[in-house]
């Protein structure tokens, strides 16, 4: 008890005794995860103020073998950003840290700091007259260091990738305290191995994100957002082949949308409305932004809704006739992911197909969920365009809850079976954290295994970062 009072003291100078939390209701809120299935205990939650302090921190946890969990928005849905029971680890929550340092307009980047909240980013940008295209139902609460941290992809990923695509220069504090600072704007630089792409996505393994300098582009001149209802997958996916060619670049989103996460959505969020007077087995929520002008995009969604009814794969459509309408058509989709919780238990799968492959992959997948589970019910939505599914299965009706997630294991075995076999991702978008690391080491291929290890031990010899998380 002595030495853990004598290495409170040590980090509480740091960052000041303000901005260390030990009490328990304190702590609390950075001890579990939205879906509320990873619970973790700390010896403290450090919230530094800068760079410096990180720095600091990071040296006398290596020194002292402290292990470090750090943490943004805590909105991550795998546990990454959720420590282990040992109440060992020290939690770095980095929202204060929240300072956008540069917005370039001439150079279409952003320089931000890891605590900035992804929606305050995004009002920064719009209101310099840019846009900064990463966009999640968790914005809100989500930070940019969160973000890199586990690359987040989202509904803008279609045509500007994942948060990895979006980040040009990054500053990181490595675990023995050096702090690697490669804040640069270039888009063109082959000067070595690009290091910073090792910390985006590695989940605070291998250091902890204190800056980014990220891509803005420019804001659409118009944009049109359309709800769409459709008998099958495969007619979306040819409706999308269609869109893509008759839009290229314009068309910014493409989302599948299965009739029952819309079902869930109406049953228990207040003010749901269904745009569509009839219901279908799946929708298409799709959106153009036009560079040129709002008729242009107007045009370009009347045609594509056009050329869908003609070659009968659409079954009726509403084109929205206003911002708050697109809201509202935004709003629905985003809500699919809490709209499960008053369902009762639901397992789930973040996972990534061919494109071509996502109607094969639905109907496969059904049947693999009913051999586990008679009566479970598939909620599937997702990014289409880009072949990331969110592919959740909820309990019977009336199934008790422990029995359903008794499952849980069999039935992400069996799920992943089939994406396997079509070539496909366990982990799209939500990251490895603690809830997919076995699966991990089971299916990756032993020298990808090998090598991660060698990079997890040459950046963090002392183990300290983020433990029992990715690898």
């Amino acid at each position: 008890m002595a030495a853990m009072d004598a290495l409170f003291l040590r980090f509480a100078e740091i960052v000041g005794a303000n901005n260390v939390l030990i009490e328990p209701a304190d702590i609390a809120p950075h001890l579990a995860e939205p879906r509320d299935l990873f619970h973790g205990r700390a010896a403290m939650v450090l919230r530094p103020g800068s760079t410096e302090e990180v720095s600091r921190i990071l040296k006398l946890a290596s020194e002292t073998g402290t292990p470090i969990v750090p943490q943004g928005g805590n909105t991550g849905l795998v546990g990454g950003q959720i420590p282990d029971m040992s109440g060992r680890a020290v939690v770095v929550a980095m929202g204060r840290m929240n300072r956008i340092r540069e917005i370039d307009p001439a150079s279409a980047t952003v320089t931000a700091e890891a605590g900035v909240v992804l929606q305050t980013l995004r009002e920064a940008a719009d209101a310099a007259g840019m846009l900064f295209p990463l966009s999640l139902g968790a914005q809100g609460s989500c930070q940019i260091g969160g973000n890199l941290s586990s690359n987040a992809g989202g509904t803008g990923a279609l045509v500007h990738g994942s948060a990895r695509d979006l980040c040009l220069g990054i500053e990181v504090v490595l675990p023995t305290g050096e702090v690697l600072e490669d804040l640069r704007k270039l888009k063109k630089d082959n000067t070595g191995y690009d290091l910073k792409n090792l910390f985006i996505g590695a989940e605070g393994t291998l250091g902890i994100v204190t800056a980014a300098v990220l891509k803005l582009v420019a804001k659409p001149k118009g944009r049109e957002t359309a709800w769409i209802g459709l008998n099958s997958p495969q007619a979306a996916l040819a409706l999308f082949r269609r869109a893509q060619e008759r839009a290229g670049s314009a068309l910014t989103a493409f989302e599948l949308i299965g009739e029952r996460a819309l079902d869930f959505v109406l049953r228990h969020r207040d003010g749901a409305v269904d745009p569509l007077s009839a219901r279908y087995p799946w929708y298409v929520l799709a959106e153009i932004s036009s560079g040129r002008s709002a008729e242009d995009a107007r045009t370009l969604m009347e045609e594509i809704l056009g050329d869908g009814l003609e070659a009968g794969l659409t079954e009726d459509a509403a084109l929205a006739q206003s911002l708050a309408q697109q809201g509202a058509f935004w709003h629905l989709r985003e809500e699919m992911s809490w709209a499960q919780k008053p369902e009762g238990a639901s397992i789930k799968h973040d996972i990534s197909v061919p494109v071509a492959a996502i109607p094969d992959f639905i109907e496969q997948a059904a049947a693999a969920v009913a051999r586990v589970a008679a009566g479970a019910r598939v909620v599937c939505f997702g990014h289409m365009g880009d072949g990331n599914l969110h592919y959740n299965v909820s309990q019977p009706v009336g199934a008790a809850r422990e029995d359903f997630l008794a499952l849980y294991r069999q039935m992400n075995d069996a799920v992943h079976a089939v994406v396997a076999a079509f070539g496909g991702s366990f982990s799209a978008e939500h990251g490895i954290g603690s809830m997919k690391r076995d699966e991990l080491a089971r299916t990756a291929p032993p020298v990808a295994l090998e090598l991660m290890r060698r990079v997890k031990t040459a950046f963090d010899p002392a183990g300290i970062m983020n433990p029992g998380k990715v690898i």
